[in-house]
């Protein structure tokens, strides 16, 4: 069962909260001849952004006065309001896309890239780091390693690079890297491919490696989806039923998503005792209007998430690996950090990205007055003009039960290693460097491997994406189907 970490939150707000819909009717200052006011929709759209920023945003002491009559970029308004330490929240102008590609609905060729530079060019080659299956880029044979050099017949650029993951459709031409690795060679026949909106199931490898005597069961996880625990289910329903030793998760490629898909993971395989006596994964810090409620009337589920009983199946285990990098983002590093209280967790790769706090969707919907006069909005029609607009504001910081918190460098790993795009080595196979270390970790016993040529100190690599999305996708999100009902409260 789906548990909401804003369950008792109805009819809770009013006396803390600000009370915004006076900002209504309050007086405006003297306008400034001097300066080119907005246009009246662009001020209505900073409207919104005010005061959903000065009620819930976490570091709502810290903003600016601004005044939004002469704000005539609504973007670059919500960019000056953040605070220094921010760089997470953010603004689309495009809700319905962003939300999909929340709960894993892209419009993509289904492969995850890593751009580099010709160090003595301005040309840019492209690396793949994984392919969905049965998507446009799987069809079209991509594997893991792949280059990618030349797009629509054209040198990749700065002006161009992100064609490969936004476009629509595109023709390419494939690179091999010479066993030198001083060179890449490009093959001649193009490979063409059209985008399609898919439903991505994040559980995209499920493997099971014999090794010295373990059995070490491997899960590839690109993002949290609490729509498809149902396959998490799947996944560690196999390695229950293969009887596991060992478990390593690859996380280095997850943004991060729901924290709903978090706690379950977490349940999922935190010691036995952890999640029966339902423990706390990680405490919140809202700001101090939010927080003093909460604690005030006791309201725990506000204030922390706990271990779930509801996770279907549990592996119980007290020490896992968990693969990293610099992709390794918001409820990847919750993982982390949530579970090493209760179990030996080991990490193998880089340094993870660095997201400690967390945020929600607002939408000019959820202002609408309802039957009992409580809203922002008297009608749609006062919003109708920009109801595709959203903001995502951190709201509060987590911690995990022992107090770790404000990992902004992100969190190094317990064995460095350089993930190795370039060997053409599966993710899942044991030869892959990062698992393979891992393994090695576990058994204590090296596993003999033919090296293979890797981007030499002339190639660099500078960029990575899957979704235009991707850096939206570096939030910690609080799954909340009222927050519509929630918002309402705050004009009682």
């Amino acid at each position: 069962m789906k548990t909401s970490i804003f369950k008792h939150i109805l009819g809770a707000l009013v006396a803390v909260l600000i009370t915004l819909g006076s900002c209504k009717d309050a007086p405006l200052p003297t306008p400034n001849p001097d300066k080119e006011e907005a246009s009246e929709l662009t001020q209505k759209v900073n409207d919104f952004i005010q005061f959903v920023m000065e009620d819930i945003y976490l570091w709502y002491a810290e903003l600016p006065d601004i005044d939004i009559r002469y704000e005539t970029d609504s973007k670059e308004y919500f960019d000056k309001l953040l605070y220094k330490d921010d760089k997470w929240s953010f603004i689309t102008d495009d809700i319905v896309a962003l939300e999909n590609s929340f709960e894993g609905v892209e419009t993509t060729f289904g492969y995850s890239l890593a751009f580099g530079r010709f160090s003595d060019t301005k040309d840019i080659f492209a690396v793949v780091e994984f392919v969905y299956p049965n998507t446009p880029a799987s069809e079209a044979g991509f594997q893991r390693g792949d280059f990618i050099v030349l797009l629509n017949e054209e040198n990749i650029t700065d002006d161009n690079y992100t064609d490969l993951i936004y476009a629509s459709s595109l023709s390419v031409h494939k690179g091999t890297l010479s066993e030198s690795g001083e060179e890449i060679s490009v093959n001649p026949t193009p490979v063409s491919m059209t985008a399609r909106t898919l439903n991505l199931d994040p559980v995209i490898i499920t493997n099971v490696i014999e090794q010295d005597g373990h059995k070490i069961g491997y899960l590839l996880y690109a993002q949290y989806i609490s729509n498809f625990n149902g396959s998490l289910d799947n996944a560690f329903q196999y390695f229950k039923d293969q009887q596991i030793t060992d478990l390593v998760i690859d996380l280095r490629y997850n943004p991060g998503g729901g924290i709903d898909a978090a706690q379950y993971l977490c349940s999922s395989v935190a010691p036995a005792n952890t999640v029966s006596n339902e423990e706390t994964l990680v405490t919140f810090q809202w700001n101090d209007k939010y927080q003093s409620y909460w604690e005030y009337k006791k309201i725990t589920d506000q204030l922390e998430v706990n271990f779930t009983k509801s996770a279907s199946v549990k592996l119980g285990l007290d020490k896992m690996h968990i693969l990293t990098g610099p992709g390794t983002a918001s409820a990847s590093e919750l993982t982390i950090t949530g579970l090493k209280p209760y179990m030996e967790i080991t990490t193998v790769g880089d340094t993870t990205y660095g997201k400690y706090a967390a945020s929600n969707t607002f939408k000019p919907e959820y202002f609408l007055k309802d039957d009992n006069g409580n809203g922002y909005y008297d009608t749609t029609a006062d919003y109708e003009d920009f109801d595709n607009w959203g903001i995502q504001p951190i709201i509060l910081r987590f911690a995990n039960a022992e107090g770790v918190t404000d990992f902004k460098d992100g969190f190094a790993p317990d064995i460095l290693v350089d993930d190795n795009l370039t060997d053409g080595i599966p993710l899942g196979d044991k030869n892959e460097v990062l698992l393979k270390t891992a393994i090695e970790d576990i058994t204590g016993t090296q596993i003999l491997a033919k090296k293979k040529a890797r981007i030499p100190d002339n190639f660099k690599i500078f960029d990575r994406g899957f979704s235009k999305f991707d850096n939206n996708k570096r939030i910690l999100l609080l799954d909340n189907p009222e927050m519509e009902n929630i918002t309402k409260q705050r004009f009682q």
